[in-house]
This record gives C-alpha cells, structure tokens and sequence, in this order.
C-alpha cells in the first residue's frame, strides 16, 4: 500500500472553503500572499483587486507580507465610464468603484507609465483643445509656468507659444501629439455586465481585457513571466499571451480551470487567424478541486 501525504503547497490550498466570515479568507489570503511574494522576482509587482467589504482588511495583510515601504499606491476602480447611466434611487450612496492594491517586492521594482491617446480622451478633455491652426490641427493652451526665457524662446522657434488678444503668452499642446499620463483613478474601463460585450463569459468575476491590458504593459516586458493565482476566468493569462509573456494560471475551482482553459485555445486560434505566433501550454492538477 502507498499513500502519499500531501505537500505544504497542498495542505494551504485545499483545507479551506473561507465560508466563515472574513476572518477565513484573511487567513486564507495571508498564506498565500507569502508565498506568491517568495516566487516574485526582485523588480517584480503584485496587483490584488478587492471590493469595499475586504480592502481594508487585505491592505493590513499586505503591508505585513510585503512591507508598508512597498506599498505604492491604491488604484479605484470606477467600474462604470462616464455616460453608462446610474441606479434608480436607494436607501443609500451606490457603490460604483473598487480597489485594486499595488504593491512591488522591492524599491527596484520595474514600472512603465502608461498614457491615453488623443484616441482616449473623455469628450470633456477633449472640449479643451478648443483652438485651430490654419491647417485644421487643434491644440489647447496652458500657462508657461515656470519656463525658462530661453525655453520660451525655442517654443516660439517651433510655434508653440500661443499670444492671446491682450498680449498673454501660453504653450500650445496639439491634439495629435497629446497623450495624457494614466493615474490611480480608473474611470475609462466599463464593467463587463453593460451591453452585449463579446468579451463576456458567464463567470461573474470576470474583469475587462483592457484593464488587465494596463496592468500587464505597466509592469513587465515581452518575454516576462506573469502569475495569477486567482484566474478565475483566465483574463490576466489570455492578455499575457496576446502581449507576448509567460504566464502561469491557477485556481481552486474547476470550473475556473476548464473556463481559462477553454479561452486560452480560442487565443491561440485568433492569433494563428492573424499569422501572429503561439505557444502551446500545459494544464496539470496538484491535487483536489474545491
């Protein structure tokens, strides 16, 4: 007879439902979050999204694991872009945003500023490029600030400088070169439950493509391994192959594995459609589902 006991990696992953309160799934997301910061590489980075019933709790667990230095800033997630409509009146303030926490191993950690496009603006940002040039290129003006005389100069050299009617000087900024820094507030990525989005699976956890897509780009390179440990419906892994990284997805689920799984192929065959390259994978089970 053989009977082999089951590993560390095992025992935390499978002894647990956290259907006892938040007490349970905080010691549920404690264990694994040392060990995902073990795995993580030096310059590395860790995304965790939450809802308004655990985000307190979870940043207390993080700044535990991963220290209160390394903590660099609270994402909000504004599930709802401008213009989708609210709810019918309540019997209290709706609740339209969540939070996604961003931490790094290290003071080293790699991070590259994403922006918006021209192509991305708000209609109320681009209200503001209310000036045109003779040949049809629109631009907004700000204040010069604290510019240099010489660097005011050379503005006006390459006709950057905008002279109102009584005499005051601004810097032009043109509409098809703009492109504005991206910052913690997420209000440009709609929720997946509006409209009819081909996007959308039945899983009802699933986040949009577009905001995994800002994660994956801020936070890594091609090539670069990306780890989810929650896949769920297997987002994060399906935009890291789009964008040419490793990856490597888990869950407790079954139906989670086989939904990842599933996705995963139907990637694969877009970009085989579109003549872009594609790697096999594999799927290995370590043990039960819950």
């Amino acid at each position: 007879t053989f009977h082999k006991e089951p590993n560390l990696l095992e025992q935390i992953a499978y002894r647990d439902t956290w259907g006892r309160g938040a007490d349970s799934f905080i010691a549920m997301i404690y264990e694994r979050l040392i060990l995902m910061r073990d795995l993580m590489h030096s310059e590395g980075c860790i995304y965790l999204h939450c809802d308004w019933r655990t985000s307190a709790f979870v940043r207390l667990a993080m700044n535990e694991v991963f220290g209160v230095a390394n903590f660099r800033n609270e994402i909000v997630w504004k599930r709802d872009a401008p213009g989708k409509g609210g709810k019918k009146s309540s019997a209290q303030w709706s609740r339209e945003i969540e939070s996604v926490l961003f931490y790094t191993k290290s003071e080293q950690a790699f991070f590259s500023q994403q922006y918006k496009t021209s192509e991305e603006l708000t209609h109320t940002q681009l209200k503001e490029f209310r000036y045109t040039e003779p040949d049809g290129r629109k631009f907004k003006i700000v204040t010069l600030g604290n510019y240099s005389p010489q660097s005011i100069a050379d503005m006006k050299k390459e006709n950057l400088i905008y002279t109102s009617s009584t005499g005051s000087e601004y810097k032009k900024y043109y509409l098809d070169e703009f492109e504005l820094a991206i910052g913690s507030l997420w209000d440009d990525i709609p929720n997946l439950s509006h409209g009819l989005n081909p996007e959308r699976l039945p899983f009802p956890t699933q986040k949009p493509e577009a905001m995994l897509e800002r994660i994956v780009k801020a936070s890594s390179n091609e090539g670069d391994l990306v780890a989810d440990f929650f896949c769920g419906s297997g987002t994060t892994a399906a935009v890291a192959e789009k964008l040419g990284r490793k990856w490597i997805a888990t869950d407790l689920g079954k139906f989670g594995i086989h939904t990842t799984r599933k996705r995963l192929i139907q990637v694969q065959r877009e970009l085989k459609a579109n003549g872009k390259p594609f790697r096999a994978f594999e799927v290995l089970n370590l043990g039960r589902y819950e």
